[in-house]
């Protein structure tokens, strides 16, 4: 067997979401499923995607939809397709894509830099209490160039912990 294929399959299997994704998957169906029947419309999937940080067309849900085998007909999708299809997704995103994407919404001023300013404010909407001696100690310990801020390759090494 191909060594390419068979890391391949060793890495899917490896591959799941955590505690935390898992139940992500579960509110963004719940919000949407207001009647409590275990199914949301075709609509409402693409609002929960975009909830979920996907960004998908209408032409690229319903390539999506038919992938998976499921029938447009019944204008509705029960949860553990949408499990399915999300937990897929999820596993499928470039890890790399997804930190220059939390990086660019951390740096707000759109400058390059993740300032002092910018984590705090990011760490109080995400309801995380760290100490303003816990926030300068992580921009401290990742900023290689010394200038009191984290360009993205710093922050890439903050979030893999590569230093």
């Amino acid at each position: 067997m191909d060594s390419g294929i068979t890391d391949n399959i060793r890495r899917r299997k490896r591959r799941e979401l955590t505690p935390e994704q898992k139940q992500e998957i579960v509110e963004a169906f719940d919000l949407f499923d207001t009647d409590k029947d275990q199914e949301i419309s075709y609509y409402e999937f693409k609002v929960a995607l975009r909830a979920l940080g996907f960004e998908l067309k209408k032409q690229e849900v319903l390539k999506t939809l038919e992938d998976y085998n499921i029938k447009e007909d019944s204008g509705k999708l029960r949860f553990e397709d949408f499990n399915e299809i999300v937990t897929d997704m999820i596993l499928d995103r470039d890890p790399v894509t997804e930190l220059v994407r939390a990086f660019k919404l951390f740096d707000e001023d759109d400058n390059g830099k993740i300032t002092y300013r910018n984590l705090k404010k990011i760490s109080r909407e995400l309801g995380e209490n760290l100490s303003d001696q816990e926030l300068r100690a992580m921009i401290e310990e990742f900023d290689r160039d010394g200038d009191g801020a984290l360009n993205l390759e710093e922050f890439m090494a903050l979030m893999t912990k590569e230093i």
